[in-house]
């Protein structure tokens, strides 16, 4: 469960479960949530990664890992790391770890390329009425998967 302790609610919901589960002498894990980037830019890259692995015809986890991290955006998402036993293998880093700057970024060269290289033109965050039109289709075609 996620808690924002800015919002009055959510502390005083916090301050239940945590006092509920002191009271039991649960084990509990607690981390601090930071968000590096806005929420929007998720709910945007999805939505172009949708609808791109729609008309390529592929998935979007597919489109996300090999051709918005591998292909568009290596610098960003490749990680080399040396295993002791397997030698040096290949990470890629999650979407979570990047900063709204390096989002940007990313997505624009996404873009970029799928509009020069695949013919697929993805609307930019500002163009609004193709963004809706992109969520219709994005939600009709989730009746076929």
């Amino acid at each position: 469960m996620i808690y924002d302790l800015s919002n009055p609610l959510h502390r005083e919901q916090f301050k239940t479960r945590c006092n509920a589960l002191y009271t039991k002498g649960a084990i509990v894990t607690m981390t601090e949530k930071r968000f590096t980037r806005t929420l929007s830019q998720n709910r945007y890259l999805h939505l172009i990664l949708g609808f791109f692995a729609y008309q390529y015809g592929e998935s979007e986890k597919w489109i996300k890992e090999k051709y918005f991290k591998i292909l568009c955006n290596p610098d960003i998402f490749v990680r080399q790391k040396n295993d002791p036993f397997l030698g040096e293998i290949t990470e890629l880093r999650s979407t979570a770890e990047i900063d709204t700057a390096e989002m940007s970024l990313a997505i624009d060269r996404f873009r970029d390329w799928s509009s020069k290289e695949a013919g697929i033109y993805l609307p930019s965050p500002d163009e609004e009425e193709l963004l809706k039109l992109v969520e219709i289709e994005n939600e009709r075609k989730q009746r076929y998967l």
